[in-house]
């Protein structure tokens, strides 16, 4: 029987990193399993945005059924995103939800506040919605690395090999988290105020369209939960 020169016999060698392979498949194996798991629940809760503070005036009260029309505003670079935000806004609002980019010009988004106000007055507006990026946070975390210990059977080994290979370690690495700051606001074109805002924050948002789609949905069951827009759907 052949030996290594350190007097240890070969098969016990071939023995040993047998079991130091098996060792990392499990490894592996229990990896691939925690991410697999991991990652259908991030699917299965999608993106969510959460109200970090909001306001409401306490004097006033709005049924729904007796408003005409609410303007629906994003103020939004890009116009593709703009468009299918402010649709999906409008489609909260019982069919009285009217979007900006179908009512108002470029100039008269940019140039003219008496002109948009004239014109709203005049065509019957109640109410203006306006959603709003007002800030992204990026936080970046150091994830330090983890050894894990290997199955018990590997343990009855010489001292040697347990202390050179009973430990598996897994690196660690910088993650980074962006948190995106959305406000809500909605005004009274009647009594010209404030009568609602809110702030919510959402972090790692897929795209922008499931980002607004959070947004939309937290701030449309916060007013509902608040009570004082009645006659919501």
């Amino acid at each position: 029987m052949l030996e290594w020169k350190t007097g240890i016999p070969e098969e016990f060698i071939l023995t040993c990193k047998s079991a130091f392979n098996q060792s990392v498949q499990i490894m592996h194996m229990k990896n691939s399993i925690l991410f697999i798991i991991m990652a259908s629940f991030a699917i299965s809760c999608g993106t969510v945005a959460k109200i970090e503070k909001s306001w409401r005036d306490p004097d006033t009260q709005v049924n729904m059924e007796q408003l005409n029309k609410i303007l629906v505003v994003a103020h939004l670079r890009n116009e593709a995103d703009r468009r299918s935000t402010e649709d999906r806004m409008a489609g909260y609002l019982n069919g009285k939800g009217v979007v900006s980019y179908t009512f108002l010009t470029k100039n008269e988004n940019e140039e003219n506040k008496e002109k948009v106000r004239t014109k709203l007055k005049q065509d019957g507006f109640d109410a203006v919605v306006v959603m709003r990026l007002l800030d992204v946070d990026k936080d970046v975390q150091y994830v330090p690395g983890t050894i894990s210990t290997y199955p018990t059977y590997y343990r009855g080994f010489y001292g040697y090999y347990y202390n050179s290979f009973n430990r598996f370690y897994d690196p660690g690495y910088y993650q980074t988290t962006k948190t995106y700051l959305v406000e809500t606001n909605i005004y009274s074109l009647k009594q010209d105020k404030l009568i609602f805002s809110a702030v919510t924050s959402t972090a790692n948002p897929e795209n922008l369209d499931k980002l607004t789609n959070a947004v939309t949905k937290s701030v449309y069951q916060k007013i509902k939960s608040e009570g004082f827009i009645t006659g919501l759907k």
